[in-house]
């Protein structure tokens, strides 16, 4: 094997598995990561740690689930003293850097309903932040670019990108606002181009693809590549897009590059044979003109709007794609292609239309927890896939096998190496954990899911709640008939519930071992 190899690793936001060329996508083109994936291994059985942003990307960064981590849903914080694998490849002589979103933080700066930023001795742990966080805004109001304090959970360089569509924060605000004189303008909504679109959240955004974040992204991603270049040190480089994850505003030619006529509806709310209470609850809130909870939350929409969101989501795609083969570019160009491992990920997917619904939530059907991964190594450079179940937590453990660097104590992620080399995974199920911040869906209490995916089964269950879910994959992929209570499949349940005890138990931090007998 190649010694110390450098590693890009890209990473979408809220992009469903199948949403790519290389993944069978009818529609959607994505020449340049179908390029890599034409030299690389895809996997087709790739499941987060938890469908949500922040919980999974700290599980990405650390290998450790939600539960241990202490990034349990959107707006919590990745504790600060947290060992990333980030902090040990830095650690081994790599240098390493993140351009673009990492949401390992708080970027709203603002406190929950009903909290205030001064609250003491509410939690069971002291030590609360009293400064800003390094991701929210006030930290990018000045002109002169802001210094985060590195390493930032083991990134060394940091170009930093928040929120999404074309109003995002960071470094990139800066870089924003002094290219564009008019960026106030550009920003005013006021000021947004005409269109015919009723999908919620879609917007004509009147800022230009050369201001837009994508093309910052690509950029500073270009440009971190060709600074390396003549470098003794190896690097490791997470190159991550806000895109495609909602708001609905690619800009440009990217608006108009696909219609909604080119997409359907395959999956619609009646196709579900037996909905459960969440499910059922959101369609008679839609039918009953209910109002939207947040603007992040699942919500149904009729098939025109959901048409609609697929077209300007594939147009944010395709940028994307574009940038990402300008990317691979500069990195040819720099002369490190040779010597690099590249990957391909998404934090989580989005329903984009399955049972009418768009976004995410607390129902756990794989169109959001289901994620495209690519590994494309110099070592092995060929087109094939691989059906292991493999999990984010996962991704840890390999890049540090793969640079040959033992993980730390409390790792919970097994390498996948050997998957990527015609092997077998690591796992024959993947545990997944999604934690509502707030009541939903008609929930009495934020929820609190857990599932078991297989290669043939999906076994969920909700906090306090007398049913589930239960699906049996190879006959029913699209998951809509629920076993739950069928007699028939009593036996499977009850094996799934006792596997399902398993991974809680095993659900104990390890670290940090005990330094003393007693």
């Amino acid at each position: 094997m190649t010694k110390r190899p450098n590693f890009l690793f890209f990473i979408t936001d809220q992009q469903r598995a199948d949403w790519l060329g290389c993944y069978g996508h009818p529609v959607l083109k994505t020449p340049n990561i179908d390029a890599i994936a034409d030299q690389g291994i895809r996997f087709e059985n790739f499941y987060t740690a938890s469908p949500v942003c922040m919980p999974n990307r700290a599980s990405l960064l650390t290998g450790r689930y939600p539960s241990l981590h202490g990034l349990r849903y959107n707006g919590c914080i990745l504790p600060e003293n947290a060992v990333t694998f980030v902090d040990l490849l830095g650690d081994a002589g790599y240098h390493t850097a993140a351009i673009g979103k990492s949401h390992l933080q708080p970027f709203t700066g603002l406190p929950p309903v009903g909290r205030s930023k001064d609250d003491k001795l509410v939690e069971a742990w002291r030590g609360k932040r009293t400064k800003p966080y390094e991701e929210e805004p006030e930290a990018y109001e000045g002109d002169e670019r802001y210094d985060i304090t590195t390493p930032y959970y083991g990134y060394q360089h940091v170009d930093m990108v928040t929120s999404h569509g074309d109003r995002c924060g960071g470094h990139y605000r800066q870089w924003f606002r002094e290219n564009a004189p008019d960026w106030q303008a550009l920003h005013d909504p006021k000021n947004q181009l005409p269109h015919n679109y009723s999908c919620p959240q879609a917007y004509r955004t009147p800022i230009p693809e050369d201001l837009y974040p994508t093309a910052y992204i690509r950029d500073s991603a270009i440009a971190y590549l060709k600074s390396r270049q003549d470098q003794d040190a190896p690097f490791f480089t997470f190159v991550s897009f806000p895109d495609p994850h909602h708001p609905f505003n690619p800009p440009g030619k990217y608006w108009d590059m696909y219609s909604p006529d080119d997409f359907e509806v395959s999956l619609p709310y009646d196709a579900n044979q037996n909905p459960t209470p969440p499910l059922k609850w959101l369609y008679d809130n839609w039918k009953g003109a209910g109002e939207q909870l947040t603007p992040q939350t699942a919500m149904m929409l009729d098939d025109q709007q959901i048409k609609e969101a697929m077209a300007l989501s594939a147009g944010m795609m395709a940028f994307v794609d574009d940038a990402i083969g300008d990317v691979m570019q500069g990195l040819r160009d720099a002369g490190l292609y040779e010597d690099t491992v590249v990957c391909f990920n998404s934090d989580h997917g989005d329903y984009m239309g399955d049972y009418n619904m768009i976004l995410k939530g607390a129902l756990q059907y794989r169109s959001i927890t289901q994620v495209p991964f690519i590994w494309s190594d110099p070592d092995t450079r060929r087109a094939d896939a691989t059906d292991a179940i493999c999990s984010t937590v996962d991704i840890a453990a390999t890049i540090l096998d793969r640079a040959g660097i033992a993980p730390f104590n409390g790792n919970q992620g097994q390498s996948f190496l050997s998957a990527t080399q015609g092997g077998d995974g690591p796992r024959e199920e993947a545990l997944i954990e999604y934690n509502d911040g707030g009541r939903r869906l008609g929930f009495a209490e934020p929820a609190r899911v857990r599932s078991v995916v297989t290669k043939d089964w999906r076994y969920t269950v909700y906090r306090d709640q007398d049913w589930g879910e239960l699906y049996d994959l190879k006959s029913d992929p699209k998951e809509t008939n629920n076993l739950w209570d069928d007699p028939a499949h009593a036996k499977t349940r009850a094996y799934f519930a006792e596997r399902l005890n398993h991974h809680l138990i095993a659900q104990m931090d390890e670290s940090p071992l005990s330094d003393r007998i007693a």
